[in-house]
């Protein structure tokens, strides 16, 4: 199984886990189905095929976008094939190469929204993890440490948004009785940050703690 695989496989399996909270906390200000559109989300990382790891994320993305769950489904969609634009031909990729790849997906889902840090969405866990990633693959660390890092920093990205008032989605229109909840999407990519790193570390015999619990 492929690196790629193991993470996908680690990502779906923290969702299935908690997909009832992440229902839960879009109860707040949605419709309370953002659990299942993770758990379609997930199905189809699960499903994705290639070659190598350009084509396994394209099709990723392409899959995931297929699934009907809104902005969510659309932007993380989004995230996969604009990974795809790393630039490696290889079978397997390296600290730096897998970094660049989440580096071109957050550029990717920054083309098609506004959101930023601090604005209560996903982009408050994924920015953080992308950008610890970066630091640990410019520090020589092996990809099981840097994704252990960029899960952590995902972890407390999503963590910091009960304190934030939202400025997109539903949740804006709730003000300050949105806070003291986190957000479902950024909690998403905590809880898929912290299945790729399980999912590969398990493999490897190197799993220790991070991510959400």
């Amino acid at each position: 199984m492929t690196d790629l695989a193991l993470m996908f496989k680690g990502a779906a399996a923290q969702i299935r886990a908690r997909h009832r909270r992440l229902s839960d906390l879009d109860c707040v200000a949605g419709d309370g189905d953002h659990g299942s559109t993770m758990l379609r989300v997930v199905e189809q990382l699960e499903h994705a095929a290639g070659s190598n790891p350009r084509e396994i994320l394209r099709d990723a993305g392409w899959k995931v976008m297929g699934v009907d769950g809104g902005a969510s489904s659309s932007l993380l969609g989004t995230f996969f094939t604009g990974m795809a634009d790393v630039p490696s031909e290889g079978d397997t990729l390296d600290c730096r190469e897998l970094a660049a790849a989440f580096e071109c997906g957050l550029a990717a889902v920054r083309r098609q929204t506004k959101a930023q840090p601090g604005d209560k969405t996903m982009m408050d866990a994924l920015v953080p993890a992308v950008t610890a990633l970066r630091e640990s693959a410019e520090a020589g660390k092996p990809v099981v440490e840097a994704l252990r890092r960029a899960a952590e920093a995902a972890q407390a990205g999503a963590g910091n948004t009960r304190n934030l008032v939202a400025k997109y989605g539903r949740a804006k229109y709730l003000g300050e009785k949105a806070v003291a909840h986190e957000d479902p999407g950024a909690v998403s990519v905590a809880l898929l940050f912290d299945g790729f790193y399980h999912g590969l570390a398990e493999s490897k015999g190197e799993t220790g703690n991070a991510g959400p619990g």
